[in-house]
């Protein structure tokens, strides 16, 4: 087998075996030529690269060409009374060459338009990403290699026709070559595959040493080469006899297609496991606990033959157990003390602390993040089992359901066979679990290495313009998801466009981002049935037409002008553009230069002008929300559509008549959109500059009478039309708050969402607080919401009440 050095200044060896039909050699980068990158000689040495890899890929599907020429003659024969060989030899000596070859075509035909029309702005970085994505496929090809070999000889010795076939396989040469074809014997070509993915990696090694860090491939070809070496290391090793035994009832290799973490629903609690799809079953397992120097093992919870597996759908679907949602305020307060822990081992490391502390605070971390990921998730999917047990996952992604009910979907239209695994069977796939998986580690950033990459903090903006590629009418909208945390949540969603092919949404979304490194989005079909409803959670199923993901590389989006872009997914194309603005550029408040409207400019002169006690804007959003946006599903955490909330802004900055007309056609969220907003660009914050520390310190007094009458003597402090509007505000939200069943905004999702735009800072008085992004979060961000929750907690405030009342706890301020 080729052997790989995974050190990652080194290019892989390539195995000296050589077995004729050259392959086209890649140019050899200039000695002395080290990580640093400079631009122009960077992207240039590519292009080289690639174009001595995209030779040497024809050259490769050449070959699989010719291996597969006698194919279908063979199985032609196979079934009359003089065959060559038998149906089961033949499938045995070309396993899965038909799967290597589409592959490698729909490679080829896309990197070869980008090499051909070269220039410094183009990205290939996700093609290699999805050709080492399906490296699965040459798994099961390596682990059936020995066999194809034994299988082709045996047959060679016993029949003239097929030795006289293997020895002589014709090759179509390159297109520029004077040659028309090259002979190459069978067992030659069968070892191209293994040579291949060698190759691969070589060239991976390559293209990431000239192409500048701040590229938008860099993440994907580092993607991939982790990948790649991956799977090269395993197949270095010597193969586990055990693995060879994992046979399907019908003789052929059993090959694993997916694995991964999921959220079992197990006797009325959460139960991570890992869940692994082979070829013709899936199984659920989960890892034993093992004494220190002991191989780990994995116990196998159950297992459905994909033959008898069936999704329910949504009416014939039982009624699920009891799911108990965990509370959202613990959920946030989980994510707080992640980023508090996060924080800490960045102090430590930059004091050089010692290494038993980090570990201890890495432990502490890992505990929370793994709450946090078996708690969170809430989408139902079910699987089922003909002959009897219903089973229930519940996923944090509609796209990774998705993922999963496709991925079985597809394994399920081949002929499969229903079978009961024998208790040996069973061990046996059961042990070949460790060493086939592909993910090894649950999904939370304490299980990364400390030199990845911490993903963006702050805000992405994206406008999802439009979609094509539809093959009739439909009424047609979109998702997005971020991943935060180690999981991807739904952020934001378009209007439905209803009975069209070219859906025009132009919308566009602000996206908080934490720590996110993924934007996913996701165009579905609205059904309107009313008797296709989930009993899950008792919403309408819709049809997930299509889905793609983009690595956010702040070098791409990390800048002023729009990036556009396009995903293409399942023959449809959306177009989008996206840019970032980092959190510590969106804690600025600037000052409105125009006094005359009411955004950035300070609502004390707001309230003098309109002679008013609580400003008109606030009034009336607050208004149109409680007349009716209060039961709306997250209201004021969904964000409204931004060209909405920007043409309101208009309207109330101009004071203009139509504005109650506007108000009442507008949808709801960019209503609640553009009562956040207000609050945001406040020149000072509602709460205001001044009196900010002593928040922070009153909010953490330990004795409660001691907080009770700081936080009291403080609201007494604001200014009147400050008081006035924040305790307006108050009741509003506990209004909103008392409606959590239908609209799913607790309190404290509530002082989540509102607590910094009341009291963050202005840019003068914050640059003092001002640190790395997950300080900001986790001990700013963490004193502004628990302020806010304690005045949403406390029994009504009355503005009379507080000016008449005299305290015995007083101190300057």
């Amino acid at each position: 087998m080729p052997y790989i050095d995974e050190s990652p200044t080194m290019s892989p060896q390539l195995s000296a075996r050589s077995q004729g039909g050259g392959d086209g050699i890649l140019p050899t980068p200039p000695e002395g030529l080290g990580p640093v990158v400079e631009a122009g000689k960077g992207l240039e040495m590519r292009k080289l690269v690639l174009s001595g890899f995209l030779a040497s890929e024809e050259i490769y599907i050449n070959q699989l060409e010719a291996l597969l020429l006698p194919m279908k003659p063979l199985k032609a024969t196979a079934t009359t009374s003089q065959p060559v060989l038998t149906i089961q030899q033949i499938e045995t000596i070309f396993y899965k060459i038909q799967d290597i070859y589409e592959i490698h075509k729909e490679f080829y035909d896309n990197l070869c338009p980008k090499v051909q029309q070269w220039d410094s702005q183009v990205t290939l970085g996700h093609l290699f990403q999805k050709l080492a994505s399906q490296l699965g496929v040459y798994k099961a090809f390596v682990d059936n290699y020995k066999i194809a070999l034994e299988t082709a000889e045996k047959c060679s010795q016993s029949n003239n026709q097929f030795q006289k076939i293997s020895e002589e396989l014709k090759v179509r040469a390159p297109k520029d070559s004077k040659d028309s074809h090259t002979s190459i014997t069978m067992e030659a070509l069968l070892y191209k595959p293994i040579d291949r993915v060698t190759r691969s990696t070589l060239v991976l090694h390559d293209l990431l040493k000239h192409t500048p860090v701040d590229h938008p491939d860099y993440p994907l070809l580092q993607d991939a080469l982790r990948i790649s070496q991956n799977f090269l290391s395993s197949i270095n090793e010597d193969i586990d006899p055990r693995r060879t035994a994992v046979t399907t009832p019908k003789g052929e290799t059993r090959q694993l297609v997916k694995d991964g973490f999921l959220v079992e629903m197990a006797e009325s609690s959460r139960k991570l496991r890992h869940v692994f799809l082979f070829t013709d079953v899936l199984l659920c397992a989960k890892l034993k606990k093992t004494s220190v120097g002991k191989h780990q093992q994995y116990d196998c919870k159950w297992y459905i033959p994909l033959a008898d597996l069936v999704f329910p759908s949504p009416e014939e679907s039982e009624p699920s157990p009891q799911v108990h949602p965990f509370p959202d305020h613990e959920l946030e307060d989980m994510k707080m003390k992640i980023s508090a822990l996060k924080s800490e081992i960045q102090k430590e490391r930059a004091s050089k602390g010692q290494s038993r502390a980090i570990e201890r605070l890495k432990k502490k971390m890992f505990e929370n993040e793994f709450l946090l990921l078996l708690n969170s998730p809430t989408i139902p999917f079910r699987i089922h089992n003909r002959n009897g047990k219903s089973y229930l996952f519940l996923l944090s992604s509609d796209y990774e359901r998705s993922e999963w009910r496709e991925a079985i979907q597809k394994l399920q239209k081949k002929d499969l066979q229903a079978f009961v695994l024998s208790s040996v069977e069973l061990q046996v796939l059961t042990g070949s679990c460790f060493k086939l998986r592909t993910v090894h580690n649950i999904p939370v950033t304490s299980n990364k290495d400390d030199d990845e990459a911490p993903g963006l903090y702050g805000f992405l903006h994206v406008i999802v313009h439009s979609a094509k590629g539809f093959k009739q009418s439909a009424n047609l909208y979109c998702t997005l998801e971020v991943d935060s945390f180690g999981y991807f949540v739904s952020k934001a969603k378009t209007r439905v466009f209803r009975d069209t092919t070219e859906p025009q949404w132009n919308e566009e979304f602000e996206i908080e981002l934490e720590g996110s490194q993924s934007l996913r989005i996701l165009c579905y079909e609205k059904c309107y049935d009313k008797t296709k409803v989930n009993k899950d959670n008792n919403e309408i199923v819709d049809k997930i037409m299509g889905k793609g993901q983009i690595q956010l590389d702040p070098q791409t989006v990390q800048t002023k002008n729009w990036h556009m872009d396009v995903i293409e997914m399942n023959g449809i194309k959306v177009e989008f553009s996206m840019k970032f603005t980092s959190r510590d550029m969106s804690l600025k408040r600037t000052p409105s230069k125009k006094q005359t409207g009411v955004f950035g400019v300070k609502i004390s002169v707001v309230t003098k002008r309109e002679r008013s006690k609580v400003p008109y804007i606030v009034r009336q959003c607050v208004e149109e929300v409680e007349k009716r946006g209060i039961e709306e599903i997250g209201i004021y955490r969904i964000s409204g559509v931004a060209t909405d909330i920007q043409a309101l802004k208009a309207v109330f900055d101009a004071n203009n008549k139509d504005v109650l007309v506007m108000l009442s056609d507008m949808d709801i969220n960019a209503i609640a959109g553009t009562l956040k907003l207000y609050f945001r660009e406040l020149p000072e914050p509602l709460l205001t500059d001044r009196l900010y520390p002593a928040f922070m310190e009153g909010i953490a007094l330990s004795d409660p009478a001691a907080k009770e009458n700081c936080m009291m003597h403080l609201l007494r402090t604001l200014p009147d039309p400050n008081l006035i509007t924040f305790l307006f505000l108050l009741e509003h939200l506990k209004r909103v708050a008392e409606k959590e069943p239908i609209n799913k905004m607790s309190l404290h999702n509530l002082a989540t969402v509102f607590g910094p735009t009341l009291l963050r800072p202005s840019e003068v008085e914050s640059k003092g607080h001002l640190t790395s992004a997950s300080d900001i979060w986790s001990h700013d961000v963490m004193a502004q919401v628990q302020v806010l929750l304690y005045y949403l907690q406390h029994p009504p405030i009355s503005f009379a009440e507080l000016k008449r009342n005299t305290l015995y706890f007083s101190t300057d301020v």
